[in-house]
């Protein structure tokens, strides 16, 4: 179907869902891979519900509707010296907040502080049943009941439509520094983010970066009061030789990874799920696919992978399922997912639990 629905209240929202038997939630279609449906699929645009309702920077918590671009609430913590420090992904392209947490989209600052479901407090949604409610608090001291707002990181809309999410916020670093550590082979990269993530610098950000870019061996981001940093600086380097970025480079350098713009524009975009042990043999697959690129991240942890055509997908999904490294498409003609997948039963359960009718497309639709 061609029709997307487009509601500008939570009341139009819910009765949207009441009113069609099977539907998808888009944000600002970013990640549009996550977005395919099924003919049957009436796609709900969150577009018209945006906006922050609550910030209260003393309590470093603020609310805003799913449809908010982030680069409103990133400009908002801005003004009062905070930020969400896992990185939000694609601010320049329009990403909004409810598309983020469904996607589950981090980017470089998950490895010292978490992902995006270590922020994330609670949310307000509408089930399957058409059931406007709310899951979590408005409050960082908030333990009580299942933690159920963290499904939502990552559901891709399976489990209902977000309608307003609550996330606590960090102070921003008053500085901070981008070092680049040599290494001549990937091996060697690995081996750094190993002995960094271990180390005792608590670097912000720990990634390296695609050789297209120019940024061969690893970037290393310190984050804190200036003076300690030049102090950790000369620390670092005499145990992994480097240099410093300059603001400017490292600025762009950053924009760069977190809006991928280092991709191909029109061939499939990949995240991978694996670990620093594994990486090295990711890079043994890489090499395998003329002109594929990619960008490993969180020290280690994710890998976003460009490849050079959709025909790759295949032998790339290949690759994967030897590894027992599993992968979602974010854009381009492949399937959504790709390697082993796991199928937890807590999913299953809370999916039978929020839309037991299925009105959502299913966890296992590609």
């Amino acid at each position: 179907m061609s029709a997307v629905l487009a509601p500008a209240s939570f009341e139009e929202l819910a009765e949207a869902v009441r009113s069609t038997p099977r539907l998808l939630a888009v944000g600002a279609g970013t990640k549009p891979r996550l977005s395919v449906a099924g003919v049957d699929v009436v796609k709900l645009s969150t577009a018209g519900l945006r906006g922050i309702s609550e910030y209260d920077p003393s309590e470093f918590t603020f609310t805003a509707a799913a449809g908010t671009p982030l680069r409103e609430i990133t400009a908002a913590l801005a003004e009062r010296g905070q930020y969400l420090p896992f990185d939000p992904m694609l601010i320049d392209a329009g990403a909004t907040l409810g598309g983020t947490v469904a996607s589950g989209l981090s980017g470089p600052g998950r490895f010292r502080f978490g992902g995006l479901r270590d922020f994330i407090l609670g949310v307000r949604f509408v089930d399957g049943a058409g059931r406007l409610m709310r899951m979590g608090g408005k409050v960082v001291k908030n333990a009580a009941g299942f933690d159920l707002p963290k499904f939502f990181v990552g559901s891709l809309g399976r489990f209902g439509v977000l309608a307003e999410i609550t996330f606590k916020v960090f102070p921003r670093p008053p500085s901070a520094l981008t070092l680049r550590l040599a290494a001549g082979t990937l091996d060697a990269a690995v081996q750094i983010l190993a002995g960094a993530a271990n180390s005792r610098f608590e670097f912000d950000a720990l990634d390296i970066a695609p050789r297209e870019m120019g940024e061969s061996g690893v970037l290393a981001r310190l984050a804190g009061p200036a003076p300690a940093l030049a102090a950790m600086t000369r620390e670092v380097f005499a145990r992994w030789p480097g240099e410093v970025l300059s603001d400017e480079s490292a600025e762009l350098l950053w924009i760069s990874l977190r809006e991928f713009r280092w991709t191909h524009p029109d061939t499939p975009l990949v995240k991978i799920a694996l670990s620093p042990s594994t990486a090295v043999a990711l890079g043994e697959t890489m090499q395998s696919l003329d002109g594929a690129l990619w960008h490993l991240s969180a020290g280690g942890n994710v890998a976003f992978i460009s490849l050079a055509s959709a025909a790759q997908a295949t032998e790339l999904d290949e690759s994967l399922q030897k590894l027992s490294l599993p992968g979602v498409t974010l854009r381009g003609d492949a399937p959504l997912w790709l390697g082993p997948r796991a199928r937890p039963a807590i999913a299953q359960a809370v999916k039978h639990a929020l839309d037991p009718t299925n009105r959502f497309p299913s966890l296992d639709d590609q």
